[in-house]
């Protein structure tokens, strides 16, 4: 998969291969085809810096060996409104 960030402060509409839209917000990012990111209309939307495309392929990754993810700061996730009872209920 690939995927394209919208780098302006306004939403785009960046047209796909076979009639398809995907909407972005501004900053925000969306997954593609890799086969979608040659399309002639979205590298001028590159040339322009409207939009950026980084292929997850191309990218590298770090194996810690515990598939990526790290404890939590402060002994882990808390749910909950912070209150907990105890006791015989």
């Amino acid at each position: 998969m690939t995927t394209v960030t919208n780098k302006t402060r306004r939403p785009l509409r960046v047209p796909l291969p076979g009639g398809k839209t995907l909407h972005l917000g501004p900053g925000k990012a969306g997954q593609i085809s890799s086969k979608d990111a040659d399309d002639p209309r979205l590298k001028k939307l590159v040339e322009e810096a409207a939009i950026e495309i980084v292929d997850e392929a191309a990218r590298p990754t770090v194996a810690d060996g515990d598939g990526g993810r790290k404890p939590a700061p402060g002994g882990g996730p808390t749910r909950g409104s912070g209150s907990h009872r105890s006791g015989d209920r």
